[in-house]
This record gives C-alpha cells, structure tokens and sequence, in this order.
C-alpha cells in the first residue's frame, strides 16, 4: 500500500477519533450529536442529487441502519456522560469487529483462522486491561460502552448487505446520511432552548465534527477502492490509539501509561483480526 494511501486511512482515523473527542467535551452532548449529524444531512444531499437511487430492495436495510444509529447515538452520549475518552472509545471500538467475527461463527457457521482467534485474544486482553479496575461512573460507562459497541457491529453488518443489494452505494450513503434529519429534528424540539442559547461558534463547531464525520467516512471508502479492503479496515481502526492520545493528553485522562499501552493492544489484536 502506497504513502498516500496510508496517510489518507489515518487522517480519516484521526477524524474520527477528534468527532469523539468534541462530543466528549462539549457542555451538552446531546446538541453536539445533533449538530454532527446535521453535518451528515448537507453531504448526503449531494450525495443524493448526484448519484443513482438505490433500489427498492436496500430500503429496509436503509430503515434498520437508522434506527440503530439512534440507539448508538443514544449509547454514545450515555458513555461520555460518565466514562471517559481514553476508556469508552477502545472499548466501542474494540469490541465491534470481536462480535461481528464472533457472530459469524454463531450464526453463519464461519470458520475462524487462528490468526483470527490471535485477534480476538489479543482485543480481550487489551479491553481487560482497561476495564479491570473501573468502578461507579466508569463502571457505569463501561456498559454504554458494550451497548454502543454491539450497535456498531450490528449497523456494520446491515449497512454491507444494505449497500451490496442497493446497486448504488453512493446513493446508499447518501440517503443514509439524509435520514439523519430525523436526529436533528429530535434534538431541536428536545433541546430547543439550549440550542437557542448556543453561540455561533460553538453551533459551527459541532457541525464542522459532523463534517469531519462524514469526510472520516468518505476517505475510507475512497481508500477501500484503491488497497485491500482488510488492510484499509485494519488501519482505520489506529484511530483507537489516537483517541487514547486526544483523551489522555488533551483531557488529562489517566493512568496514562496502562490506556495508551492497553489501546495499542486493541488496535494491534483489531489489525491482525482484520487481515486473518
């Protein structure tokens, strides 16, 4: 895989680590996931004019994927509300393609190479590494983290059979990302005064991370069409190690050395399941 390749799968992993970051940090997290998700509504409208409609087929696919990402937004917010960056992101994170793998085995009757359970071994040891000692809030993020982690394996699953049926997977995304309307208009009418007492800055600032959502997203699949899917997939998943960095660095999260040694170890254990 070429320089360039490289360096357009980590800036989109960076992306998404600093999209994770402004949600953690902002004041209301709930008006920053609106905004974020504004910020998906303005390019899946371009997406939409410009590319071919997906077919008929891929609509229940369309409506499953958003309700599920409305359980993780919910699960997401849950998590920062009480956990911290450095602890929710690799266990999201982490978790998602162990269960998905693990899920194959279950229900597809897939057989797993060894290099594959190495893996998952390794992810465990990672997650374990960080979840050991964390009690009352972190312990309580710790299941928002497991919830949000399973609703990421299973739009991951809906969305690459959605997108496989819809005969234009730009179109796919494309509305997918338009459905997101429904979360904006939720968080208006449920936070319409503290959105009306949000500066201009800060209102700019949540949807430039919806933004850098959308583009995270958009670099990866860019990427995916130009080097191996499972290689492009594997290296996305640094962005773990670099939201342990944002989070331990930045938002003065701790221990240190245990999270950023701890999120290393999921993001090497996703890589080596990501290429078995």
């Amino acid at each position: 895989m070429s320089p360039a390749i490289i360096a357009i799968v980590l800036a989109a992993a960076l992306l998404h680590a600093v999209w994770n970051a402004m949600v953690k940090g902002a004041v209301d997290r709930t008006v920053m996931l609106g905004l974020i998700s504004l910020g998906h509504v303005i390019p899946g409208l371009a997406l939409v004019a410009l590319a071919p409609a997906p077919a008929l087929t891929a609509l229940p696919y369309m409506i499953a994927s958003t309700m599920i990402h409305w359980a993780y937004y919910f699960f997401l917010n849950a998590g920062y509300r009480t956990g911290d960056l450095s602890l929710v992101y690799p266990v999201a994170r982490g978790l998602a393609p162990v269960m998905i793998a693990l899920g194959a085995v279950v229900w597809a009757d897939e057989y797993l190479p060894v290099l594959a359970w190495t893996g998952i071994l390794t992810v465990s040891a990672g997650i374990l590494a960080l979840v050991v000692r964390p009690r009352g809030a972190q312990g309580g993020a710790l299941g928002a983290a497991l919830a949000t982690s399973a609703m990421i394996a299973a739009y991951s699953i809906v969305d690459g059979i959605g997108i496989r049926v819809s005969g234009s997977p730009l179109g796919y995304i494309g509305w997918l990302f338009v459905a997101e309307i429904s979360v904006v208009a939720f968080v208006i009418a449920l936070r319409r005064r503290a959105v009306g007492t949000m500066g201009q800055r800060a209102l700019m600032l949540g949807f430039a991370g919806g933004v850098l959502s959308g583009l995270a997203y958009g670099l990866v699949l860019y990427a995916k069409t130009l080097a191996p899917l499972g290689i492009v997939s594997a290296l996305r998943e640094t962005s773990v190690i670099f939201a342990a960095l944002i989070g331990v660095i930045w938002m003065g999260e701790g221990p240190v050395t245990r999270r950023l040694i701890a999120a290393a170890v999921v993001a090497f254990g996703i890589i080596v399941l990501s290429v078995a």
